[in-house]
């Protein structure tokens, strides 16, 4: 609802625009396509590719690119108009109706997420927007049609079985695969360079006080203590402290260092780019793999939405088939067939275009 508050796009350009391009430059009529007797005119449908224009954040103000952006998404609009208009007609078909205590529920809430306090604020905000409180509505009740619709006719009648659920995990275990960790100590003593070339001298110094640094923790004092007095890293502020980190994601190098640790270990003095480094591993938690029974929500979640989108596809297709739809433009017919049909079945054009059904008695 957020959208409603929100311009993103001048309204006059991109009016001015969509006036002239629907999939192609040419007029086009009023009427674009009746839906079971209700139609979409062509200002309905500028309407619907301004907001889809704002949706999508495209501000340019060049016609040549509001053009193309609409031509783009005009057709994916058509299809979402069109089961819009008969998601809402199966809605009233089935009594469904915004009730007075849901709208003002939804207005409390649309003025709160906006920080308009003042009946005033709400109405300016309204008057903006080009909206009036029972344009509001109606837009809102569209929306609970649509949504009741979707979940009693389609959502509420899926289901998953247990078999689903196992054969959906052993399919996807990368999905359900939580990675390990490794936390790590160092001790890092950087080496100076004069004149960014190795002086051999201060390297000898440098390896010489990492080592000091190993015999001193080998020999009983907290490696977080040592760390705090030694290392030249960022991390001695934290006793040399660095993770947890992602093993896949060390360098391949670091890897074989940690390979041969237990938690608890120190490895010798290792040679790195920035200088003499000893590590010390403090925790390593290998790969787990979830069971279907520890990732049980995560899979109904998946596996629910899947199948969500296969039924609603059906559940539309459905609806459209049952539907008499009368086209009144040939382009704006093809930009539909071009998201509802495969090019190979979409039946060729005719000089004038025919209802989808005829009409019954």
């Amino acid at each position: 609802m957020l959208s409603y508050f929100r311009r993103l796009v001048p309204l006059a350009i991109v009016a001015a625009v969509a006036a002239s391009v629907t999939v192609s430059a040419d007029v086009i009529e009023a009427v674009l396509v009746k839906v079971n007797g209700e139609i979409l005119t062509k200002t309905d449908l500028e309407q619907r590719q301004v907001m889809a224009l704002r949706q999508r954040g495209i501000q340019s103000t060049d016609d040549e690119a509001l053009k193309k952006a609409i031509a783009d998404l005009t057709p994916q609009l058509l299809v979402e108009t069109i089961d819009e208009m008969l998601l809402v007609q199966r809605g009233k078909e089935l009594g469904y109706k915004l009730s007075d205590e849901e709208f003002g529920k939804v207005v409390t809430r649309i003025r709160t997420d906006n920080k308009l306090e003042s009946d005033e604020a709400f109405q300016a905000a309204l008057k903006q927007e080009g909206m009036s409180m029972s344009e509001l509505r109606a837009s809102l009740e569209k929306q609970m049609l649509v949504s009741r619709v979707q979940q009693n006719e389609v959502m509420g009648k899926i289901g998953i079985t247990e078999e689903e659920a196992r054969q959906y995990h052993a399919e996807h275990i990368d999905q359900f695969t939580q990675k390990g960790s490794v936390t790590i100590r160092e001790i890092l003593v950087g080496v100076a360079r004069n004149d960014k070339a190795l002086n051999l001298q201060l390297d000898d110094q440098a390896r010489a006080r990492a080592e000091d640094a190993r015999k001193r923790v080998m020999g009983g004092e907290a490696f977080e203590q040592v760390a705090g007095e030694v290392s030249t890293s960022g991390s001695r502020a934290n006793g040399g402290l660095v993770g947890p980190l992602n093993p896949a994601e060390l360098t391949p190098a670091f890897q074989e260092v940690l390979k041969g640790l237990k938690p608890g270990d120190v490895s010798e003095v290792i040679r790195t780019p920035a200088g003499y480094q000893i590590v010390k591993l403090e925790t390593q938690t290998p790969d787990k793999v979830l069971t279907p029974e520890e990732a049980r929500d995560r899979i109904a979640d998946a596996l629910w939405e899947s199948k969500r989108q296969v039924e609603f596809k059906k559940y539309m297709e459905k609806q459209r088939a049952q539907a008499i739809i009368e086209w009144k433009n040939e382009e704006i017919r093809k930009a539909w067939l071009s998201k509802t049909q495969p090019a190979a079945e979409a039946p060729a054009a005719t000089p004038s275009p025919a209802p989808e059904k005829p009409p019954t008695n």
